[in-house]
């Protein structure tokens, strides 16, 4: 009889805890996010992660948005399919319009920036947590822009001067290269489209930048750096790329024409040092890692397992006594 009431009792605490576990699992949050970490987006940057989040923007962005850029990941709309131009108002191009990001659309010059060269080569590092398929548009602001004034469309041009479909995801970022276009100089924006074709979502984000001729009252970093480390001042350069592949589609619509741009693929020091330890990271074959926005949902898995594990043990010792 003690055998009977010991075997009913894990069973009966296994059937209690295993329906927890697995609500918890599937009401965890959702992997399919990112944004560019360099050149440093607004939304990263002035986020708890990001090296620049004690600056005068990044204080005055928080306050206007009235909460930490904590989701700094989650940017995205659902169902856009192209039609960024209708959903997307004048105005609130940086926050997609989303209320939760309304601080970064705030119209001044001294966001932090990265320092870039007109038509030279542009290298993104867009952080994500698993693998999607979908194109980066990317757009640059018309010479002229005024960046103490509200980003609207008419600010960008009618075409991205580069697209870059499908690039591989390799230590929890995309990597690609693309050719800047000519007749730039002083403060722009970088504005980035992620649409993508294996969910509904898109995504946007605004990275400011400068080119020579003019300068940043938020302070720079060169193009294809890691971001600067808050406690320590110290900066690392990326490795380069052993395999590039081409993957960029040049606009004809730009100043000069785009180079080819190639997906950076390789593993270098700026994957790890833009994700920072509480960044998202992943593998090719989406197994995210860390502290970042998808950590809940792989602590629960692991939870699941372990849990679900030691009380099919238990039933099983119990069973043969």
């Amino acid at each position: 009889m003690p055998r009977m009431t010991a075997h009913r009792t894990a069973a009966l605490a296994a059937a209690a805890v295993t329906p927890l576990l697995v609500n918890l699992w599937a009401a965890g949050p959702a992997l399919a996010h990112g944004a560019p970490t360099d050149p440093v987006s607004r939304v990263y940057g002035c986020s708890p992660d990001g090296a620049q989040n004690g600056s005068a923007a990044c204080r005055a962005a928080v306050a206007a948005n009235g909460t930490a850029f904590t989701a700094w990941d989650n940017l995205r709309i659902a169902n856009v399919a192209g039609k960024d131009r209708r959903i997307v108002p004048d105005g609130k191009l940086c926050s997609g319009g989303l209320p939760a990001y309304k601080g970064l659309d705030l119209a001044r010059a001294d966001w932090p920036s990265t320092r870039v060269t007109a038509g030279g080569t542009l290298r993104m590092t867009y952080a994500s947590t698993i693998p999607h398929t979908g194109t980066f548009k990317l757009y640059l602001t018309k010479q002229g822009y005024d960046p103490t004034q509200p980003l609207t469309w008419a600010d960008l041009p009618d075409r991205p001067f580069a697209e870059v479909k499908d690039p591989k995801l390799t230590n929890g970022a995309y990597r690609f290269a693309a050719q800047l276009p000519t007749g730039r100089t002083g403060r722009q924006v970088l504005y980035t489209i992620w649409q993508n074709s294996s969910t509904p979502d898109t995504y946007y984000s605004c990275s400011d930048v400068v080119f020579p001729g003019a300068a940043s009252a938020g302070g720079t970093q060169k193009s294809g750096e890691t971001q600067k480390a808050a406690e320590t001042g110290k900066e690392t350069k990326a490795a380069p790329s052993a395999t590039p592949t081409p993957a960029a589609t040049p606009s004809p619509d730009t100043a000069s024409p785009s180079g080819a741009a190639t997906a950076d693929v390789g593993a270098g020091a700026r994957a790890a040092a833009a994700t920072g330890e509480s960044g998202p990271a992943a593998d090719a074959a989406g197994a995210g890692a860390g502290s970042g926005p998808s950590a809940p949902l792989l602590a629960g898995g692991a939870a699941t397992v372990l849990v679900l594990t030691g009380g099919a043990a238990l039933v099983l010792r119990l069973r043969r006594r």
